[in-house]
Order: structure tokens, then sequence, then C-alpha cells
């Protein structure tokens, strides 16, 4: 049985919001990247079980990149949305930004891409529905995706 398609605007998530705190920096007074990590995880994870009406667990992170660092006192705004879907799996992109809560500025500083594979009552993986990209931007990541897909499958990984 197929369902229906979601476009990635019905399931994405706009702003998870975390405010840094001295007790969440590592030893270079930075952001603990163990828990950036946790939060691209846990938005994502919203994601897939929004589009997939289902549980659904981590199968692969195909790139988590840190391209700045984030300090105390600052807030990360994690945004995140489904690319594209398989049978039973989905790959979700994640946004975080750092914002200055006083100035509003924000930065990028991380970009990841996950896959979630959607389970049924028995914990087998389970059919998902399709993504309708309708946005330009949308169309790249669906077609970028893909590509992802294709190469971690290239290299014996799921």
């Amino acid at each position: 049985m197929t369902k229906t398609g979601k476009q990635p605007a019905e399931t994405a998530v706009e702003q998870n919001v975390y405010k840094i705190f001295p007790n969440d920096l590592n030893s270079k007074h930075t952001v603990f990247g163990g828990l950036v990590m946790g939060l691209c995880d846990r938005t994502a994870l919203i994601v897939a079980e929004r589009h997939s009406g289902r549980s659904c667990v981590t199968v692969a992170v195909d790139s988590l990149t840190f391209l700045a660092p984030a300090h105390t006192g600052e807030t990360l705004v994690v945004k995140a949305s489904v690319n594209r879907s398989w049978r039973s799996s989905m790959e979700i992109g994640v946004h975080v930004a750092a914002e200055n809560s006083f100035q509003g500025d924000r930065r990028h500083v991380v970009s990841a891409y996950l896959t979630f594979v959607a389970l049924d009552d028995d914990g087998k993986p389970t059919e998902v529905p399709p993504v309708l990209p309708k946005t330009a931007v949308e169309h790249r990541r669906f077609v970028a995706a893909d590509e992802r897909r294709a190469a971690r499958l290239a290299i014996g990984r799921p």
C-alpha cells in the first residue's frame, strides 16, 4: 500500500532552540560538539517521525560538519527538513545557527545529513510516504539526497 506523499514544509522543524550555558562548553570554551550532534539527531528524529507517522531510528549520519564555534550565552537554532524518502528510509537535512539573542545576528555553525528508518509495531522497517518537493530548493535537496544515498550504497553503507 503506497502512502500519500508529503511536502517537506509539512513536517519541517523551523526552530528548535537551545541556550548555551557554561556547563555546555568543552575545554576550548566553545560548545561541546557532542551536544550539538545530539540536538541534530533529536531534531531530525522529529522530522522523520512527522513524515513517516512511525517510530524511527537513526541508521546513518552522512556528514556532520562544524563550520564555526558557538559560545556560552549564544542560542543554538536548529532547523531540519526531510530531503527525500525511499522505501523505508528518509534523509533529513539539518542546519544549526548560533544566535546572539541581544543583537539578533546569526551565523551558520553546523550542517548535517542523517538517515532514518521507520519501524512498524514489530520493530521491522516499514514503508514511508514519498517526499513531494515543491520549491527549487526542495528539488535541489531531493536530487542531492539520492546522490548521497548512491554513494553510501556503493561503499556498503545503509
